[in-house]
C-alpha cells in the first residue's frame, strides 16, 4: 500500500467558532475567506475593545490577535483575555513583528506569533494546531479535576500496593522515562496517570495512545501526523501524537504490539525528539517525556526477535512492575469497598454485605483478570445481590468453583500435587534446620514443592500446568525461575 492510498486515520475534529480581531478590513476580510472555506464558523472585531465584547457574549474556541491596534493594543488585550479564558489560545499577527515582540507574545500566554503577510497554508495549519491542542488541555483539566490520590490500582495497604506507591511518589516529579510492566488487568494504565499527575508537566498535555489498537498501516500517521496531500483522503495537515505532546507526557499503551517496523522509527523519535510528517520535509523538534507500557515480555520478545533490544533499553530507565492482584490478596477488602462506593454513587445501587466465609473465599482466588475481573465481579454483585448478604453459595461460578477445589470432604483436602501432612511436617523440620523460621521462606519452599509435582503430573506442559493453577504463562515462568524449579527436569 502506497501512502497516496492510506485510508485517513481519524475523522478531523468539529469545526470550532473563531474570532479575528484586526484594524485592518482587508486582513479581516482574508482571514474570515480563508477559515470559513475549512468549515470554521468566523466573527470579526476592528479593535480590542469590541474583540473582548465579543468574548464576553459569545463562546470562542480560537483568537486571531493583532499587536498593533488602535486605542488598547494587542499584547494588553492578551493579558485581558487570558485572564477571564486562562485556556482559549491566541494566535498574534503582525506585520510589523521583532523576535522580541513575539517572545514577549509567548511569554504572556500566546499559543503562537505569525506574522503578515497571512498565506492561506500558514493560517490553517496554525489554527488547527492551535485548536487540537486546545482540545488536549480540556481532557486533561478534566482529568486532574477528577483523578484522586488514592485510585483502585494504586491504593492499598500490602506491602506490594506501598512499594507501588513508593515508586510511582519517587519517579513522578522527575522527567525520568517510565516503563510500566503487569498482567493484564493490574492496573498499568491508572499507574502510567498517577505518575503524570505527579510530574511538572501535569498542566500540559497526556497524550495516549493504544498502539495495540492503531493498525500498521496508521500508526505512522497517528505518531507523527501528516501532511496535505500526504496520501488519498488528507485534505488537511494534521498533528501527530508526539507534536499533540510537546512539552507534555506521551503515554505508549502496549508498546510490545508494535511492530519492528514501527518500532525502528518510534527509536528514532526516542533519540533524536525530532521527526517529520508523513509526506512532508520540515523537522518537528520535540521535548516529550516517555511513560510506556506492556502485558509483555518483553525480555522474551527481544529473544523471539519480536523487540528491539535497543528500544526497550532506551524506554527502561525506570521500571516499574504494577502487581498481580494475588501477591496482594490483603487489599481486596478494600479495593470491594471502593469499587462498591464508585457504583452505588454512579448507578444508585444498593450495597452488599460479605459474610467473612465469601470474603475468604475471594481473598484466595488467583484472580486471572487481576483488578479488572474483580471490578466487574463486585459490579455484577451490586446488580444481582443489592441489599443481601452474600455468602459462598452466592458468589460468582468462578470464585465458588476455585473455593470447591481447594478443599475436599471437611475442606481439609489437599489436591494431588500438594504435600501430604507428613510431608508438611518434614518440610517445616527442613526450615528450622537451616534456621529459616520467616513466613516468605516457608511459602517459597511449599511453592517450590507444589509447582514441582504439578508440573511431573502435567509431564512438564506449561499450558496446562497455567491452566491448573490459573496463572498466566509469562508469570508462571518468571515464578517457576524464582523458587528454582527447572521444567526441563522436571519432564
Amino acid at each position: 500500500m502506497t501512502s497516496k492510498d492510506t485510508p485517513h486515520p481519524t475523522a478531523p475534529p468539529p469545526k470550532a467558532r473563531i474570532l479575528v480581531v484586526d484594524d485592518e478590513e482587508g486582513i479581516r476580510f482574508s482571514l474570515r475567506g480563508i477559515l470559513e472555506d475549512e468549515g470554521y464558523e468566523v466573527l470579526d472585531a476592528e479593535s480590542a475593545e469590541k474583540g473582548l465584547e465579543i468574548l464576553s457574549a459569545e463562546s470562542v474556541g480560537l483568537v486571531f490577535l493583532d499587536i498593533w491596534l488602535p486605542g488598547m493594543d494587542g499584547l494588553i488585550a492578551l493579558t485581558r483575555i487570558l485572564q477571564v479564558q486562562p485556556q482559549l489560545p491566541v494566535l498574534m499577527i503582525s506585520g510589523h513583528g521583532t523576535i522580541e515582540t513575539a517572545v514577549t507574545a509567548i511569554k504572556k500566554g500566546a499559543y503562537d506569533y505569525i506574522e503578515k503577510p497571512l498565506s492561506l497554508e500558514k493560517v490553517v495549519i496554525a489554527a488547527q494546531r492551535a485548536l487540537e491542542f486546545h482540545a488536549l488541555q480540556r481532557e486533561n483539566l478534566a482529568y486532574r479535576r477528577g483523578i484522586k490520590a488514592t485510585t483502585p490500582g494504586v491504593s492499598g495497604e500490602s506491602p506490594k500496593a506501598r512499594e507501588l506507591s513508593e515508586q510511582i511518589a519517587k519517579v513522578a516529579p522527575l522527567d525520568t522515562w517510565v516503563l510500566i510492566t503487569g498482567e493484564n488487568g493490574t492496573g498499568k494504565e491508572i499507574t502510567a496517570k498517577a505518575v503524570y499527575a505527579g510530574s511538572r508537566r501535569s498542566d500540559r498535555p497526556l497524550v495516549e495512545v493504544n498502539c495495540a489498537a492503531i493498525p500498521e498501516e496508521l500508526i505512522e500517521s497517528e505518531l507523527f501526523g501528516y501532511e496535505k496531500g500526504a496520501f488519498t483522503g488528507a485534505e488537511n495537515a494534521r498533528s501527530g501524537k508526539f507534536e499533540l505532546a510537546d512539552r507534555g507526557t506521551i503515554f505508549l499503551d502496549e508498546i510490545g504490539d508494535m511492530s519492528l517496523k514501527t518500532q525502528a522509527k518510534i527509536l528514532r523519535i526516542l533519540q533524536e525528539q525530532r521527526f517529520e510528517r508523513l509526506g512532508g520535509r520540515r523537522t518537528i523538534h520535540v521535548d516529550v517525556r516517555v511513560i510506556a507500557a506492556t502485558n509483555k515480555n518483553l525480555e522474551e520478545a527481544i529473544a523471539q526477535g519480536l523487540f528491539r533490544e535497543d528500544l526497550y533499553y532506551r524506554l527502561k530507565v525506570f521500571p516499574i512492575v504494577v502487581p498481580p492482584l494475588r501477591e496482594r490478596s490483603s487489599d481486596i477488602p478494600l479495593l470491594i469497598r471502593e469499587f462498591s462506593e464508585r457504583f452505588i454513587r454512579e448507578h444508585g445501587l444498593t450495597p452488599f454485605v460479605l459474610t467473612p466465609e465469601a470474603l475468604a473465599v475471594m481473598e484466595a482466588y488467583p484472580w486471572p483478570g487481576n483488578i479488572r475481573e474483580l471490578k466487574n465481579i463486585v459490579e455484577r454483585m451490586l446488580i444481582l445481590h443489592g441489599g443481601k448478604e452474600i455468602s459462598p453459595d452466592l458468589l460468582p461460578p468462578e470464585l465458588r468453583e476455585c473455593g470447591a477445589s481447594s478443599s475436599g470432604p471437611g475442606g481439609h483436602h489437599a489436591p494431588q500435587g500438594e504435600p501430604s501432612p507428613d510431608e508438611t511436617d518434614a518440610i517445616l523440620l527442613r526450615m528450622s534446620d537451616l534456621g529459616n523460621d520467616d513466613l516468605k521462606s516457608a511459602r517459597s519452599l511449599f511453592e517450590a514443592r507444589f509447582l514441582k509435582a504439578k508440573l511431573r503430573q502435567y509431564g512438564g506442559n506449561i499450558s496446562r500446568l497455567a491452566e491448573a493453577v490459573g496463572l498466566e504463562r509469562s508469570y508462571l515462568y518468571r515464578k517457576l525461575r524464582s523458587v528454582d524449579v527447572n521444567v526441563q527436569d522436571e519432564k
